[in-house]
């Protein structure tokens, strides 16, 4: 897959020259760049349930191929089971020693949520934790794949992302690096209704599509 990145809190050069990151950013690289549209058509098309967005075909595949490199899915920030019991909240999608991963293709409204658990996972706290990371990965949607993906039209995208940082930049203490998703380039995902509700289809590009 091609993706935008934005460095916040020169996470970037951190990535690139601490070897206690090193390795870790390259497994997301990796599994970012092993990613090709035959493999998102494939899972998309072997969906059980007709969804109408490549959202969840991401989701599983990066999910599976870092789960593979030894990545923890839904890590628990904290150890306090006031907060450990509640699955979506205070957990993370990934983390993996020193960086913890948010997929993020999730309603606007959370894109703060978003920034932040990275950060708590990597601030000392109050509340006993579970994980100790050092900085934070974000992966999400630009604007553009959410327009050929499919994706619902209040998702939080990586433009919204990158300009919610200014604001929040006091309380994101936390090297943080932003990854926007780019549409595929051989596919788009059109929607029809069926059975009162919008379904989505594949549909390969031409080469002389502009789409």
């Amino acid at each position: 897959m091609e993706y935008k990145k934005f460095s916040f809190r020169h996470a970037e050069e951190i990535f690139m020259v601490n070897k206690d990151f090193t390795y870790l950013w390259k497994e997301i690289v990796d599994v970012l760049d092993s990613i090709s549209d035959s493999d998102l058509i494939n899972e998309f098309n072997s969906e059980s349930r007709k969804a109408k967005s490549i959202s969840e075909a991401i989701n599983k595949l990066i999910a599976k191929r870092l789960e593979d490199k030894g990545w923890k899915g839904q890590s628990c920030i904290f150890a306090d089971p006031d907060y450990s019991d509640n699955k979506g909240t205070w957990r993370l999608d990934f983390a993996k020693d020193n960086i913890a991963v948010e997929v993020a293709f999730n309603h606007g409204g959370n894109v703060s949520w978003n920034l932040i658990k990275p950060v708590l996972s990597s601030e000392l706290n109050h509340v006993q934790k579970a994980i100790q990371t050092q900085a934070g990965v974000v992966i999400t949607a630009t604007d553009a794949m959410k327009k050929a993906g499919g994706f619902d039209g209040a998702i939080g995208t990586y433009e919204k992302y990158v300009e919610y940082l200014k604001p929040l930049n006091n309380l994101l203490t936390t090297p943080l690096m932003i990854i926007g998703l780019e549409p595929p380039k051989s596919f788009v995902i059109e929607q029809k209704k069926e059975d009162r509700k919008m379904v989505g289809y594949i549909k390969l590009k031409d080469e002389n599509d502009n789409l």
